[in-house]
């Protein structure tokens, strides 16, 4: 496979973001820079052999600084939503900063994992070659407890795969809750919204959620709602009964030790299809229902989608959800497989 590291400009507080492009011999290309470890651009052929982006990105620091939709970030200490901004625990409120809805802490805060600068390196395996991105985030940090050492490989392998293996360790017990905001969109160079993908995921039930989207407790069945997608199909049709999509939904009680839990998209005209295989118990699926709030930039309403792989949000308040609590001496795993192909 074959390797480039690039140059990616500076931020406005001066600090050198590098990048790293990763291409394998079946036309599958990846790019990731230090800021965020955000993933830049996932290339990949159509049906008949031509490469194209099919990743939401922009080509300069400015513009990812610019955005507030974490677009392809690493996301961190605690993706999604944590319902009025605190959670307490061990007997101790943790009130955190206040950036979702004018209530609410999302994706880490003002300054989550999506806004600092990552350690990156090249690593090279006999058959995938990958991308280690490491972080100290400082007890105190965004006011989550707990010195935390992250480190994520973003992997591209021979047989067309994009993997991401998530680990951290703590000194003091924490929320931990990681996942990756990369927005899809098949049809290649974003030439069409995602209306027309069609979309599988392997979940029962899904969690509703109140005025400020944050789940209300309940655990509901998809049966009989535009949320059913157990079985493929396309997601035009449904995005307007369920007035978009921003959801969790449970693709199992508890985090799995090995990805088996499955999400699935393909676009028809393209030809293109993406198998999501994880280890979370929840992906949260958004429609790119604010996209349009970024016309500036060159996006619109529903010009892409996330398939964020976590574990439920608000879960530091929920004890009927899965525990995203790490202790001293434990280590969080996560890992989510990317699998790209082609449909006739």
């Amino acid at each position: 496979m074959k390797v480039e590291n690039f140059d990616f400009g500076t931020t406005k507080e001066g600090e050198k973001v590098s990048g790293i492009r990763i291409n394998n011999e079946k036309g599958l290309e990846m790019a990731l820079i230090s800021y965020g470890a955000t993933l830049t651009s996932l290339k990949m052929t159509d049906r008949k052999g031509k490469q194209e982006e099919c990743l939401l990105g922009f080509g300069s620091v400015s513009d990812y600084e610019k955005q507030d939709a974490f677009i392809g970030a690493t996301i961190g200490r605690v993706g999604n939503r944590i319902g009025k901004a605190a959670y307490v625990l061990d007997g101790k409120e943790y009130k955190l900063s206040v950036n979702d809805q004018g209530c609410n802490h999302l994706h880490g805060g003002a300054k989550g994992y999506d806004k600092v600068i990552w350690n990156i390196e090249a690593l090279k395996e006999t058959d995938r070659t990958g991308v280690r991105c490491t972080y100290l985030s400082r007890d105190g940090e965004e006011n989550y407890p707990g010195n935390l050492e992250v480190e994520v490989i973003y992997w591209l392998t021979a047989d067309n795969e994009l993997i991401m293996d998530y680990k951290a360790v703590t000194d003091k017990r924490t929320p931990v809750n990681l996942t990756n905001h990369a927005y899809w969109n098949l049809s290649g160079e974003h030439r069409e919204t995602i209306h027309d993908h069609y979309l599988q995921i392997e979940a029962e039930s899904y969690l509703p959620v109140d005025e400020v989207s944050i789940p209300t407790g309940e655990i509901r069945k998809v049966e009989g709602t535009p949320f059913d997608f157990r079985k493929l199909k396309q997601i035009g049709p449904d995005l307007e009964k369920s007035q978009g999509f921003d959801h969790n939904f449970n693709l199992s009680a508890e985090k799995k030790e090995t990805p088996s839990n499955r999400i699935y998209l393909e676009h028809r005209g393209s030809g293109r299809a993406m198998e999501i295989l994880t280890t979370e118990p929840g992906v949260q699926f958004y429609s790119g229902n604010f996209l349009g709030g970024l016309k500036q930039m060159g996006l619109d309403t529903h010009y892409a989608l996330c398939l964020e792989t976590q574990m439920y949000p608000d879960s530091v308040n929920r004890k009927d959800f899965p525990s995203i609590i790490l202790n001293p001496g434990e280590v969080y795993r996560h890992t989510t497989i990317h699998k790209f192909s082609h449909i006739k």
